[in-house]
């Protein structure tokens, strides 16, 4: 571990920089995902540190999600999952969330989606097919005030398009955008008549395209609904300037 960790000096970000060497260190696979951490002492030596400033580093690395402290054990590197980098995102979004932020994910989905949608249709399973219809039927059935079970269901169907793409990296861009949607649409969609029956026309569309796995109609549809979703948003952001 001596040629890993090396002394560092002291500094005001004193461990901020034992943080970022324990960083590469993972990042450059000198630290295996499983492989445990020297003790917080062999540590404070290898880095000419105190304990105070490396428990601190061990602390934020930990809040990260890149180490586990395994009480009466040590410290191990932890493998970072999907379900990680969602998380971190989502947090990210909920702070920012305002009206800038809305507009700037309404562009990210018109840019994206209907691409999205288009490979959901050629890749998806069986299975997948099975989650949209029944999302299908939960939406229809849901009660028309209980407006945030309704949401939830509208954003579990788009988060069921970016799964049935097969694409992880879809998966981890789209679905912290997507667990935004009940968010925005409570605060928007509230009081417009009619709204449940329009999107439930336009989800249905778009499954009958994924069904007989028309790419090209599955994206057309999605880009339709995004733009009917525009129109409304952007009555909603010119009225608030």
């Amino acid at each position: 571990m001596d040629e890993i960790f090396k002394k560092i000096g002291t500094t005001q970000t004193l461990s901020q920089k034992i943080e970022r060497n324990i960083e590469k260190a993972i990042r450059d696979k000198k630290l295996e995902v499983g492989s445990r951490l020297p003790s917080e002492r062999e540590l404070c030596e290898m880095f000419a540190v105190s304990r105070t400033a490396l428990r601190e580093a061990l602390r934020r690395l930990s809040a990260r999600g890149l180490l586990e402290i395994r009480k009466g054990s040590g410290m191990y590197v932890t493998k970072l999952g999907m379900k990680d980098a969602i998380q971190s995102l989502n947090l990210y979004y909920d702070l920012k969330f305002d009206n800038n932020l809305i507009k700037q994910i309404i562009e990210l989905r018109k840019a994206f989606e209907p691409q999205i949608t288009q490979m959901a249709a050629l890749n998806r399973t069986e299975e997948d097919l099975k989650q949209m219809e029944k999302n299908l039927l939960e939406f229809d059935k849901c009660d028309p005030d209980n407006t945030q079970l309704e949401s939830d269901i509208d954003n579990r169907f788009h988060i069921l398009l970016a799964r049935a793409t097969g694409n992880p990296i879809v998966i981890v861009t789209m679905e912290p955008i997507h667990n935004l949607l009940p968010r925005m649409r409570n605060l928007i969609y509230g009081s417009i008549e009619g709204e449940k029956e329009i999107t439930l026309g336009f989800h249905k569309e778009i499954v009958n395209a994924i069904r007989e796995k028309d790419g090209e109609r599955a994206s057309e549809r999605m880009q339709a609904h995004i733009n009917r979703n525009m129109e409304v948003y952007e009555k909603f952001l010119n009225k608030g300037e």
